[in-house]
Order: C-alpha cells, then sequence, then structure tokens
C-alpha cells in the first residue's frame, strides 16, 4: 500500500484531491498505466567499494560498510530515477519493505538459532591428527586441536553481530584417516568427539546414482558441453553401469578417493569426442558399453596408473 501511494504521489501530486487519487488508483491496478513514464526517488544503493575492514577488531568488528554508516547519520541520500510504472513496483516495494524489518531482532533470532540448533561440520579432521611416521609439523598440528578444544567443550565467541555461546552447538569431525588414526588426534579432543561411525567405501550402486541422479551430475554436465557444439550425447543404461563398475575398481587397485574418481573415468571416456566436438556438430553420439570398455580398459590393466590418480 505504501509503495502504491508513492507512486500515485508521482502520478498526480502529493496535494491532489482524494477522488482524483481514486481515480488513478483505479486505473493503476487495472494496468491502465503500466507503460506511463514516471520520476520516482529511490535510495541509493551501497558502494562495494565503500566497505572497509578494521584492522585488529576481530570478530566484534569486522567489516564495515561506510555508506551505510554515514547514511544513518545523515540521512539517507536518494537519487531521482525516470521509469514506467511497472517497473517502478519492484523497487519502491523492496524500500518499504526493508523499511519494516528490524535488523536487531533478526540478529537476535539468528543467534538464538545457531546456538541451539547450530551445526558445525570440520572437514578434514585427519590432516591436523599427528602420526608416528611424522614429527616435523606435529607441533602446529597439535596447535590446531588445542584451538578447537574450546570451541568444541563450549565457549563465547564474538561475532560482529554479537557473541555467540557453542555449548549447545553438534560438532562433526570427518576425516579419511588413511595416514593418521583417529587415535592419533589429542586425547582430550578424542574426548570431546565421543561417537564415531565408519562409513563404508561407495558401492557400484551409489557411482551409479552419482552419475545420474544430481541435478547437475557429470554426465548431464558432458551433454551440456557437447550441446554447445550442436553435438546430441546419449548414454545407455549399460554403459552408465560399465562406468560405475570401473570406477569401483579403480579405487580398490589404486586409491579410494570416492566419486572424485568419476571425474577421471569421464573425461578419460570423452577424451577424444571433446577434442573432435567441433567437427561433428548435428551428429548424435551413443555411448554404449562396449566403447566404455575400448577406452577405459587399461585404466584397470595397467600396472602404472599414477597419471591417473587425482
Amino acid at each position: 500500500d505504501t509503495a502504491e501511494e508513492r507512486l500515485l504521489d508521482a502520478l498526480v501530486g502529493a496535494d491532489a484531491q482524494s477522488s482524483t487519487r481514486e481515480v488513478f488508483r483505479r486505473k493503476l491496478r487495472d494496468g491502465e498505466l503500466d507503460d506511463k513514464a514516471v520520476d520516482i526517488d529511490l535510495a541509493e544503493s551501497s558502494n562495494p567499494m565503500q566497505t572497509m575492514d578494521i584492522p585488529g577488531g576481530g570478530g566484534s568488528m569486522g567489516m564495515i560498510n561506510l555508506g551505510d554508516m554515514l547514511g544513518k547519520a545523515m540521512g539517507q541520500r536518494t537519487k531521482r530515477v525516470r521509469t514506467t510504472v511497472v517497473e517502478a513496483y519492484k523497487p519502491l516495494i523492496d524500500e518499504e519493505a526493508d523499511k519494516l524489518i528490524d535488523e536487531d531482532t533478526i540478529a537476535r533470532e539468528a543467534i538464538r538459532a545457531v546456538e541451539d540448533d547450530g551445526i558445525v561440520f570440520l572437514d578434514e579432521i585427519d590432516k591436523v591428527a599427528g602420526s608416528s611416521g611424522r614429527s616435523g609439523a606435529d607441533v602446529s598440528r597439535e596447535g590446531v586441536q588445542r584451538d578447537l578444544l574450546p570451541l568444541i567443550e563450549g565457549t563465547t565467541v564474538s561475532t560482529k553481530r554479537g557473541p555467540v555461546k557453542t555449548d549447545h552447538i553438534l560438532f562433526i569431525a570427518s576425516g579419511a584417516f588413511h595416514v593418521a588414526k583417529p587415535s592419533d588426534l589429542l586425547p582430550e579432543l578424542q574426548g570431546r568427539l565421543p561417537i564415531r561411525v565408519e562409513l563404508t567405501p561407495l558401492s557400484r550402486d551409489d557411482m551409479r546414482r552419482i552419475l545420474v541422479e544430481p541435478e547437475a551430475s557429470l554426465i548431464r554436465q558432458h551433454q551440456a558441453l557437447m550441446d554447445a557444439e550442436s553435438v546430441t550425447l546419449e548414454f545407455e543404461e549399460a554403459a552408465i553401469d560399465a562406468l560405475a563398475d570401473l570406477a569401483v575398481k579403480v579405487n580398490d587397485s589404486v586409491e579410494n578417493i570416492g566419486a572424485r574418481r568419476l571425474h577421471t573415468v569421464m573425461e578419460r571416456l570423452l577424451d577424444e569426442i571433446s577434442f573432435t566436438a567441433s567437427d561433428r556438430t548435428g551428429e548424435t553420439i551413443t555411448i554404449t558399453a562396449d566403447y566404455v570398455s575400448a577406452q577405459l580398459s587399461d585404466l584397470v590393466g595397467n600396472a602404472d596408473l599414477s597419471k591417473f590418480i587425482l
């Protein structure tokens, strides 16, 4: 409603009689004035270059926007914009909606949600674990672990939105532990991560699902790349099964890097097709199980697979 009133002010003036405003209000709602040009005053958007960091401020200060700070102190600057009625609605509605937002309430609710329902995922935790075979960097690894201890146990962290208590935040750590072992972590850290779960390697069915189910799966990505060259790329179901089988076999024989292996397999499979795609405009290429075997048989048969490890 406020956005509509501002549009009416731009159309008939703020001092217009109520009867005149009602006539224009009806035309406005019926879309009769959509193409009419109007001049409206909009708040100037903040310039990204006006953002700066306060050195030594830490989490309590962080990034500040000089435009927002000065705008609140000296009044918001506006600029006059000429546009059509239909295009003026969205910026006016956005401006009025921003005025209804209480940033302090949002910040308090966000902090409450983080403290009560927050989940922190610590990936690659095995990289900070020491091992008997390595000694040079164990000091720094142990320092990282000791820094994590108070966070996991429960402390108060300063942020630019206010202090956040980590007492009830769920911390989940994961790692491959190919070189180090969970027992190589500090005993204090192990005690603060009491539940351990061992994940099974990706199976053939898992690999197949990764190839076909995600919205941006590898198969769809390569089909889109070929489509840019006006080449239609199709995969038979047997070919997808063969790709999944091959990825699992290479993981078992070389190093288990999970689904990342699919990138190697797909790139090697479509290497020749991608190179000649510009000369095959308008063609439909069907990937069969036999083609997969012919292109990728050496991945499993060749003993020296180091160049295929990602």
